[in-house]
């Protein structure tokens, strides 16, 4: 099946264009129909437009002419405005803590090769123009856009594709293992096979896989959205080519006290770095510590509305430094930040303020399963405390223990439906009565099953003990994201686990070290939310395949290891990889729908996550004056959150 959206462009709008058609190719068993969205086209490339600011750099001669820096004529891509064509201008106000909080303005200005179409339901070309996958879906023949360029002009090809393959990607540069999406299963033994990547032509390369990768897209969408790394850079930093002393050198240039350091933060976190070439609409031009880090339009970006403007509309992003989680909100009643996600609780003092704070508050949807809820690590270091967490006994206890209506009330004012986590009704795989399972309040039945576990209550029968004695303490890491108070979740689990003797003590991480907890396998239990649109998209947090989420702890360590490392799966653990290994061996999306249903069936039954209340929506606040954002889109981490709105077509109306 071939699937190419070519972008055809030409002096003034002609016609809108849906059509699809059907060629042979000498390979009879690739299907290959053409199909084409509709797109606005124009005459041609003289009707290009730019921003002023780069108009500027033309005339006195420091940069090409427009039609040079795009890809050919027919390889532009079109992309659809939400509300109206835009103007030049402006900039993005996006406050964020630093380098650390990395991943927001990552996701709002990332380029896949492939994205999420808007209803999520498919994949379509964004940095690739194309695709034909043969058959049985064990080749994918993925096509370029010709002529498209580096931030810093220099030619993008297949062989940008091919080195981050060869020298990133396989030896690990980034500290990250080989994706899973890289891998076919046999069908037979369950073993992964690595795929080959091979180069066809300067605008076309292959992914061949040696069994059926039906989701192989999909998967790349999610696992690799970056399939490509500008070798003329990394060749001058990479010890593979200047050697391990030279690269040290540049490593301590940058500020990192190490070879890995440099090749994590510039090949994994590169969008920070003015010096590292991108394809993404803005382009960092200082150093990412600094108070105001700045990231300015890029000449060479590839897109442009259907009237021939290149995009962004927006001359830069902002990015001011915050020092305090509260200051966010401050500014935004303030009318000081034009985008701005914000946590539900925050609904009553954002929709009071909407007049004064001259914004507009949407609301975007997470695939959430719940609200509120927690995770105990099944591997956890600590050898009873491992024992107690995977004895269903306790998870069922820790869930009848809460008042699930006085808990919704206070943190979502009656909007959070009291439920356990389960698959919204909305969403694939969702299974009638899960999110009744466990739900009733009775601190009755929760102190009978702490006594079938055999836990004990101390000599002033206030907390309980382990069956020898020994103390038992409950600690729940919140993440910090620049707020130093316990959350009022964290403060009401706590009460409510003591009232039947479960002494639970509440420790705040910032980013960094939560994340360094998570991989130590420090973290006992959290009170981080699963929010999956569909297990075939993204298994992360509920199939141990790495170290992602403290549930599975050091399950996923094992996986990604290949044995060498971490905890080894067993029962129904283990039968939640084998189950995806069964799903990414399908030949067909109904095997796919069949082995997605069997994982979710094991969480229903052991319900490793535990759920209080039910999702609540994203709140969105935009300045009146910011246009083209939408409203009641899906907000997940898969589709990128920001990046899922098309940030560059984001204009200040005057």
């Amino acid at each position: 099946m071939k699937r190419a959206f070519p972008f055809i462009f030409f002096l003034f709008i002609l016609l809108l264009v849906a059509c699809s058609s059907e060629t042979s190719t000498e390979d009879d068993s690739q299907e290959t129909t053409d199909q084409k969205d509709q797109e606005e086209v124009v005459k041609n490339e003289d009707g290009l437009k730019e921003a002023p600011m780069l108009a500027e750099l033309v005339q006195a001669g420091t940069l090409d002419p427009v039609q040079e820096r795009m890809p050919v004529a027919e390889d532009i891509m079109v992309e659809n405005v939400l509300e109206e064509i835009g103007q030049y201008g402006g900039e993005w106000v996006f406050p964020w803590a630093g380098p650390d909080d990395k991943w927001g303005i990552g996701k709002a200005t990332e380029e896949a090769l492939f994205r999420f179409t808007e209803d999520g339901d498919s994949i379509e070309p964004n940095v690739a123009k194309g695709y034909d996958v043969n058959e049985d879906a064990t080749e994918y023949t993925i096509y370029l856009r010709e002529g498209m360029k580096w931030s810093d002009g220099t030619p993008f090809t297949a062989d940008d594709v091919i080195f981050y393959w060869e020298h990133m990607l396989i030896p690990e540069t980034f500290g990250k293992a080989l994706y899973d999406c890289y891998y076919s299963v046999n069908p037979e033994t369950g073993e992964k096979v690595r795929s080959e990547v091979v180069k066809v032509d300067d605008y076309t390369f292959k992914v061949i896989h040696e069994f059926p990768s039906v989701l192989f897209l999909e998967r790349l969408a999610i696992d690799n959205k970056w399939f490509f790394a500008p070798a003329h850079f990394y060749k001058t930093i990479l010890p593979e080519f200047i050697g391990e002393e030279e690269a040290l050198k540049v490593a301590n240039e940058w500020g990192f006290n190490d070879i890995d350091a440099l090749g994590e933060w510039t090949g994994y976190y590169y969008w920070l770095w003015p010096e590292r070439p991108t394809l993404r609409a803005w382009v960092a031009t200082n150093d990412p510590q600094s108070n105001r880090f700045i990231m300015e339009r890029n000449p060479y970006y590839f897109k442009t509305d259907a009237e021939g403007n290149q995009l962004p509309y927006l001359d830069q992003v902002r990015l001011d430094k915050v020092q305090d989680e509260s200051h966010y909100l401050l500014e935004t009643l303030a009318g000081n930040i034009n985008l701005r996600m914000f946590p539900f609780k925050d609904f009553t003092v954002l929709k009071e303020n909407e007049k004064k704070g001259d914004y507009r508050v949407l609301q975007w949807y997470p695939p959430a399963w719940s609200s509120t809820g927690l995770q105990l690590n099944q591997t956890i270091d600590d050898p009873k405390l491992r024992e107690l967490f995977q004895d269903i006994r306790f998870r069922e206890a820790l869930s009848v223990a809460v008042d699930r209506n006085e808990l919704s009330e206070i943190l979502t004012n009656g909007l959070g439906v009291p439920q356990q986590a389960s698959v919204p009704e909305n969403l694939p795989n969702y299974q009638e009565g899960w999110n009744e399972q466990w739900v009733e309040y009775d601190v009755d039945r929760a102190n009978e099953l702490l006594d079938e576990i055999g836990l004990k209550w101390d000599a002033d029968k206030k907390f309980r003990t382990f069956a020898d004695g020994s103390e038992l303490n409950l600690v729940i890491y919140q993440e910090s994201k620049g707020e130093s108070q316990i959350g009022t979740l964290q403060e009401l689990l706590k009460k409510y686990y003591e009232e039947i003797g479960v002494k639970t003590d509440i420790k705040i991480a910032d980013q960094g070290l939560y994340f360094d907890l998570k991989y130590e396998n420090k973290i006992p239990a959290t009170t981080e939310n699963v929010s999956v649109v569909k297990v075939a998209y993204r298994p992360d947090t509920l199939v141990p395949l790495r170290v992602i989420t403290p549930w599975f702890g050091h399950y996923g360590l094992y996986n990604s290891s290949n044995g060498k490392e971490g905890v080894k799966p067993e029962g129904d653990v283990a039968n939640l990889l084998e189950y995806w290994n069964n799903l990414t061996s399908s030949t067909t999306p109904e095997e796919v729908n069949q082995w997605s249903d069997e994982i979710i069936k094991l969480h229903q039954k052991n319900q490793w996550v535990i759920g209080y209340t039910g999702p609540t929506p994203t709140l969105v606040v935009v300045s009146n004056d910011l246009r083209n954002v939408p409203d009641g889109i899906v907000d997940s981490d898969e589709f990128r959150g920001f990046g899922h709105a098309k940030p560059a077509q984001f204009f200040i109306k005057e």
